[in-house]
């Protein structure tokens, strides 16, 4: 700072910093030092702070510090004259540039200018500037869709190479994990994940008990002429477990009886490729936080025989031609009918119902007839208040509970910990020192379509911590995870949103590290001189 710089009055500066998660080495000290360096030299005094960390610049939703920032702009609180950021990527890679633009705008409308600090250019309005910030806007969009271009096709490729992307492996599978030279290593349980990056998963046939039962699916459908709901009640009374209720069995946890064989299962075993070994992928978009849609099968990644087929080729196809000609053979009316009488019956409607029923489509068909199952039920006069949806996704969430608590058990004690399992109620004491009790939080969309996570707290257990699990948009899979002290929450429940200030983010984690961490055992040798 030179000695007439020092005469003037600090300009009050404000600065906005964003780490994306596709983008990390951009991490907001490092923009910040930059910033910094900025403000020292140009005669600047830093006095606010705005950080969106691990956020995708690609809108404004979940950017909670630059909506924050805005509206302190907007509304006259701002108590700075001018906003630092580290470059125009930072501000955002929307992908419409004129988004960009209009939040500078705005800032520039009520007097406070925003500088790029780490750009060759100064944003002075010239024409120059301008030309490049647009250009350099562009750009910033353009990275984002050629990295989402990237990954698609890194996706695809595994696809082809006949590496699995997630999900259950399915009755009579296993999913098996191998090392970069493909070797295996070992068969993964429920909830088990892969924990290196080069580490990769294939599906391999399971026990031959399995396997003979699936031929035996095949075998009732297409030689005795059964129905679904029919091989399901046979494979009920002859006692065989499905998938989720072997794991249950194989874990030690209980069983509620809600794992059992139904037509929708017995459905998914004969319609899914995997079983004759293709591997399929892109079956539904959601690239650049765009809208979800399902894609043609023409659009679909496959893999073909990249697996090893536990049903002969020709059997499935035949199936898949039954099948076919079964959904044929009902028109648009019938179809709808059927669901209208379904509806009337049951009082309202969901998946759920719909696959259980006997003697119509699945609710797999409607939604490809009808482009979706809220389209088919109001064309049937039900327009759900409620969102029966949740039904399906409660479902999987109490079945998802004991494998999680069980990852927690298993991880501690492969470890060295000692883990005390209150069968009544999975309160979990750890190494006789804490106790901790997990929930997982599903995710609820507002209407404005930001996310909400609703946290319960088991008052009556009075765990030192509770391991609260947040559900992604589509409550598939576990996004990530709060450790909160519960003695110093002295609340049922909180709301949380997807930024929730210093005080709850504190808590929150990418993973459960941590707290494995504070459960390892650790040999201690002691040195004698």
């Amino acid at each position: 700072m030179n000695e007439h710089q020092m005469t003037l009055p600090l300009i009050r500066a404000a600065q906005y910093v964003r780490m994306s998660t596709e983008h990390q080495q951009y991490s907001t000290d490092n923009q910040a030092d930059v910033i910094r360096e900025f403000a020292n030299k140009h005669g600047m005094e830093i006095v606010r702070t705005y950080a969106d960390e691990g956020k995708s610049g690609l809108n404004l939703e979940g950017r909670v510090a630059l909506q924050q920032m805005l509206d302190d702009v907007t509304s006259g609180n701002a108590d700075f004259e001018v906003i630092l950021v580290y470059d125009i990527s930072r501000w955002g890679r929307f992908q419409d540039a004129d988004q960009s633009a209009y939040y500078e705008y705005v800032c520039k409308r009520h007097k406070i200018q925003v500088e790029y600090c780490a750009e060759m250019f100064t944003n002075d309005g010239s024409t120059s500037s301008v030309i490049i910030k647009n250009v350099k806007r562009a750009m910033a969009g353009e990275y984002s869709r050629e990295l989402s271009k990237k990954v698609f096709l890194g996706q695809c490729r595994l696809i082809q190479l006949g590496y699995r992307q997630g999900g259950m492996a399915g009755f009579g599978l296993r999913r098996m994990l191998v090392n970069t030279a493909g070797i295996p290593q070992r068969v993964l349980k429920l909830g088990e994940r892969k924990s290196l990056q080069t580490e990769r998963v294939i599906l391999v046939p399971g026990p031959e008990k399995e396997i003979t039962t699936v031929n035996w699916i095949y075998d009732q459908f297409i030689n005795h002429n059964k129905k679904e709901s029919q091989i399901a009640k046979e494979l009920n009374e002859n006692g065989i477990l499905t998938e989720m209720a072997r794991e249950l069995k194989e874990q030690e946890l209980e069983d509620d009886g809600r794992h059992l064989w139904n037509r929708a299962l017995i459905n998914q075993i004969l319609t899914n490729e995997k079983y004759i070994g293709n591997n399929i992928y892109n079956r539904q978009s959601f690239k650049l936080k765009a809208e979800r849609i399902v894609n043609p099968p023409d659009m679909w990644i496959r893999g073909n025989g990249v697996f090893d087929a536990i049903i002969e080729p020709k059997l499935f196809y035949i199936v898949q031609g039954i099948i076919q000609e079964r959904n044929r053979s009902y028109s648009n009316e019938e179809m709808l009918e059927l669901l209208k009488q379904l509806y009337r019956s049951k009082g309202f409607l969901s998946g759920i119902i719909i696959d259980e029923a006997e003697h119509m489509p699945t609710s797999s068909v409607y939604k490809q007839r009808f482009g979706s199952l809220i389209r088919a039920y109001k064309m049937v006069g039900f327009t759900p208040d409620i969102d029966y949806s949740y039904l399906e996704v409660n479902k999987r969430l109490r079945e998802m509970h004991p494998v999680e608590v069980r990852r927690v058990i298993t991880t501690i004690e492969e470890m060295g910990g000692m883990v005390r399992q209150d069968r009544a109620n999975d309160l979990l004491t750890i190494n006789e020192e804490f106790s901790a009790s997990l929930v997982i939080a599903r995710c609820h969309a507002t209407s404005s379509g930001s996310s909400r996570w609703t946290v319960r707290f088991d008052t009556s257990l009075h765990p030192d911590i509770t391991i609260a699990a947040r559900m992604d948009a589509d409550n598939e899979k576990i996004q990530d995870f709060y450790l909160l002290p519960t003695r110093d929450i002295q609340k049922k429940s909180v709301l949380l949103s997807q930024d929730n200030g210093i005080f709850w983010d504190a808590f929150r984690f990418d993973s459960l590290d941590f707290f494995f961490a504070m459960a390892r055992r650790v040999s201690v040798v002691r040195k004698v001189a």
